[in-house]
C-alpha cells in the first residue's frame, strides 16, 4: 500500500483488517461476546493512538510490518484461530507503531 504514510492511515488499514478478523471469529457462537467485548476494547486503544498520533508520518519500516501483520490476517481460516489473533494483531500493531502495551 504505497499511500500509506501516516499513523492514522496504519491504524484504518489494521481496523479494517480486525473487522475481517472479529467476523471470522463470530463464527464460533458460543464466543461471540468475548469476541466482540476484545475487539471493542482493542479498538478503543487502537483509536487513542490514532486520536494521539493519527497525524504522524510512518517511520521506516513501520507501514512494511504492518501490511505484512494485515497479510497473515487474510490467511486465517479457522475462526479458533481468528480468536487467538483477536488479541494479538493489535499488539504487532502497536508494537510496531512504538506503542506501548
Amino acid at each position: 500500500m504505497d499511500d500509506v504514510t501516516t499513523t492514522d492511515d496504519l491504524i484504518t488499514l489494521s481496523l479494517e483488517a480486525y473487522a475481517r478478523l472479529q467476523v471470522r471469529g463470530e463464527e464460533i457462537e458460543d464466543e461471540w461476546t468475548y469476541v466482540n467485548d476484545l475487539a471493542a476494547a482493542w479498538r478503543e486503544r487502537l483509536g487513542q493512538v490514532a486520536a494521539a498520533r493519527g497525524t504522524e508520518p510512518a517511520r521506516p519500516g513501520v507501514t512494511e510490518a504492518v501490511e505484512r501483520a494485515v497479510a497473515e490476517i487474510g490467511l486465517i481460516t479457522d475462526p479458533h484461530r481468528a480468536i487467538d489473533w483477536l488479541s494479538t494483531f493489535p499488539q504487532v500493531v502497536l508494537v510496531a507503531l512504538g506503542e506501548g502495551l
